[in-house]
């Protein structure tokens, strides 16, 4: 199968799509406290659990996430704005230019987003000490495969 640049176009908004209105559910659920699990109090860092962090590494890991959230706020606004300003997704009309700038800026921001994240990751890392670094890393599988399924009723 050839692709061509109109496929690939298409690709890339239905993905930006797809990835602004995850981040407008996280958004809208709040930043949250890491030690709390998911939802509108919790779910930061949920993957910190069982590494017996010492009440120093917990309150530096605290400061880390209050201070990320408090630089990607602006980012969040923008990224609510530009979703709360798109078209409807079926109207009759459309407007190619229009649709390509919102899902580049929505790209944009989310690169930002990506950098501050990994950044706020690695100083976490340098909180914790190698043993803890090297229990995530033997983790790292499960991360990839989501949470395990429900236990059956």
């Amino acid at each position: 199968m050839k692709l061509s640049w109109k496929t690939l176009g298409l690709a890339a908004i239905c993905v930006s799509a797809v990835i602004v209105m995850t981040a407008a559910v996280v958004v809208s659920q709040g930043q949250g406290d890491f030690r709390r699990g998911p939802g509108p109090r919790g779910g930061g860092l949920p993957f910190l659990r069982d590494l017996n962090l010492t009440d120093d590494q917990k309150a530096e890991i605290k400061k880390i996430m209050e201070s990320e959230a408090a630089s990607t706020k602006d980012l969040h606004d923008k990224l609510r704005t530009l979703h709360e300003s798109e078209p409807a997704p079926f109207s009759t009309t459309f407007d190619e230019a229009s649709v390509r700038a919102a899902a580049e800026a929505r790209a944009k921001i989310e690169v930002e987003l990506q950098v501050a994240h990994a950044r706020t990751m690695s100083q976490i890392a340098n909180i914790l000490t190698a043993d803890q670094r090297a229990q995530l890393e033997a983790r790292k599988p499960q991360f990839r495969e989501g949470p395990p399924p429900p236990p059956e009723p």
